[in-house]
Formats: C-alpha cells, structure tokens, sequence
C-alpha cells in the first residue's frame, strides 16, 4: 500500500520529515508538494485536487492518505468520491464545512499584509487569496457518512478553530477515532513530529505490509 501525506497551506512537503522520520518504517512513502504538483496552473482548490486525483490514478495500490489542514481536507474529499481507492484515512486539524466568515476576514487580513509576508509558504500574495477564495463554498458535511474507509481525526488541543470541527468528524464518519493532543496547537506535524508518528503507528499498525 501507498502512505501518501499531504501537507496544509503555508507548509510544504518537508513539513511531514520529522514525522516520517519517526515512522516503523513503512513501506512506499510519499510527501507530495502540492505547488508542484499544480505545473504552472492557477492555485485553486478545484485545480489541486484534480491534479491530486490525477496523481492517485497512478498508484495501482490502496492508498493511506495523512493530511493536515488543506492536505485534510483533499485527503477526506477523494476518500468521499474515491472510496474504493482509499485504505485509511489520517486527518489533522481538518474541517469538514469551511468556516466562510474566517476564510472571509483571513482574505481581508491576506489584502493588507505586504507581498513578502508570504514568501515562506513559498506562494505569491494573489495565490494565496485565490486559494482561499475556492476554497470558501466547500462541503463535505452531508457526505461523512459515506466514508467506508477507517479513519483518525487528530487535533492539537490548543487548535480553537478546529475543535468543533473534529468533533462533528468522528461523529459523522462510520468508523472514525479521535486522538486530542493535549498542550499542541494547529500544525501538528511540524509541534509534536514524534507524538504524531506515534498515533500513526498505532492506528496503521493493523495494515497488512506496515
């Protein structure tokens, strides 16, 4: 089987290295860079996660798909419409229906902050708005119950503004457990790499070539 992470906005794909680092060793790792993946196409949601399920057509084995914010959220839409594809499903600090008025007040935030504020996410200004504008009508809420797949929602237990979210998550899909990692906040995988690998572990432990 394929171990596919995903990282969240204003990550990349070295944000997972301590976490996979930590890992026991499973076999066929990946850390994609969803900005690469995109090949020049306009950064919207609707763009990466064709570009993610045209990835995945690749793969001729189950897929485990671990994502964080964004990469949750792509990660839970393509175990939604791709159930046949998917073994299990990780989601960190994931939201199942966009939260419009942050998206909204974050975009008026986004306008005012000076072009060079976004250089670590490694994105321009206009990019980043544009992402988060797509991203403003997404919902998955009606739809958790047609995740087959075996699930674990993770939330650092000082994420505020994701909480409720994980909450709703463990109980809208079927066969779904919850891990609250107290004293951490939203970027999990970069706070607590060690702790994280550890709840993988555990919940992958039943895979057949883990």
């Amino acid at each position: 089987m394929q171990y596919i992470f995903i990282h969240g906005l204003g990550q990349s794909s070295s944000s997972w290295d301590k976490t996979i680092s930590s890992l026991s060793q499973p076999n066929h790792i990946v850390s994609l860079d969803l900005w690469a993946m995109l090949n020049g196409k306009e950064i919207t949601y609707a763009n990466l996660y064709r570009s993610f399920v045209e990835y995945c057509e690749g793969i001729q084995e189950k897929l485990n798909l671990c994502g964080i914010s964004l990469g949750a959220i792509i990660a839970l839409n393509y175990a939604i419409e791709h159930p046949d594809r998917v073994q299990s499903i990780a989601l960190i600090a994931a939201q199942h229906t966009m939260p419009k008025g942050l998206l909204k007040f974050q975009n008026v935030l986004f306008r005012l902050m000076p072009g060079s504020s976004f250089a670590r996410m490694g994105m321009q200004k206009k990019d980043v708005i544009s992402l988060t504008n797509s991203m403003i009508e997404l919902d998955f809420s009606m739809k958790l119950k047609t995740v087959s797949c075996s699930a674990l929602i993770v939330c650092g237990g000082k994420d505020n503004a994701n909480k409720k979210a994980a909450t709703d998550l463990i109980q809208g899909i079927p066969n779904a457990e919850i891990d609250l990692l107290e004293n951490i906040g939203h970027e999990v995988n970069t706070e607590a790499p060690e702790k994280l690998a550890a709840i993988l572990n555990v919940f992958w432990q039943n895979e057949s070539d883990y």
